[in-house]
């Protein structure tokens, strides 16, 4: 698995507007400030982001793109106070969205109204404030019309079926998929696993692993992205938990 260089917390107010123009979904913070924050140590230094623009992969304008669509951060999981290592801050899509043998969870389409990202970083429950984070949780929302959450999900699935394996630094990722019951409308669990290895790509023993939900609600999807800190495996039993009350955040946000 590649390693992933995190971007610092930032804090967040207010909502995501993003307005589809010419087949590019634009998000832009309103009233939002993204400063680092200093209280998080652990993570590596890099520029500052707000959402950023996700583009429409088939490069053809939405058929909503003169209505503007709005995501707000309500409409984003929160992750329990207890695992939270820094408040969540937003994120590029194409950032947030995860590769495997290509873009699989990128093919949104031509029914796409919006889309926004936020990346929450997690720590072991009781872990003392100085202690390295455990992980981050990348999480995409995707707005449709019509039948277009429905097909996502269909093209989503077909890809990663498409894709048994696929090189990290030399070495393979295997890749298996299976329903997740119980959550959402219907809903797809994606687990990777490699071999530990250093930057070089040799192996230093062992497996690590990591999750991928996907998670259809209504007219709206969302993808949950699960990264260990700096290589590591992520936390299925703190992304399980992540995943239901982030669908039933979804689920709220459109009623």
């Amino acid at each position: 698995m590649s390693r992933y260089v995190p971007l610092p917390p930032a804090r967040m107010r207010n909502m995501l507007v993003l307005v589809p123009l010419l087949g590019t979904t634009i998000a832009v913070a309103t009233a939002c400030t993204a400063t680092a924050d200093p209280s998080d140590s652990a993570s590596p230094t890099a520029a500052p982001t707000t959402a950023a623009a996700a583009v429409d992969p088939t490069g053809s304008p939405s058929p909503s793109a003169s209505t503007q669509a709005t995501i707000p951060t309500s409409a984003f999981v929160e992750l329990p106070s207890e695992l939270r290592k820094s408040p969540r801050r937003a994120t590029g899509v194409e950032e947030a969205l995860p590769k495997l043998c290509a873009n699989e969870f990128g093919t949104g389409g031509r029914q796409v109204t919006a889309s926004a990202a936020m990346t929450g970083t997690y720590k072991k429950a009781g872990d003392n404030e100085g202690n390295t984070p455990q992980g981050m949780i990348h999480q995409t929302i995707f707005t449709f019309d019509d039948d277009g959450a429905t097909a996502y999900l269909a093209r989503v699935r077909t890809a990663v079926g498409s894709c048994p394996s696929y090189t990290q630094l030399e070495n393979s990722t295997t890749v298996k998929s299976q329903n997740l019951p119980g959550v959402g409308d219907e809903a797809l669990l994606v687990t990777r696993t490699w071999p530990y290895a250093n930057l070089n790509g040799t192996r230093t023993g062992g497996n690590g692993s990591s999750q991928i939900a996907v998670v259809r609600v209504g007219n709206a999807v969302t993808v949950f992205n699960d990264q260990g800190w700096e290589g590591s495996s992520g936390n299925p039993t703190i992304l399980d938990r992540v995943v239901r009350d982030g669908a039933k955040t979804l689920d709220a946000w459109q009623r």
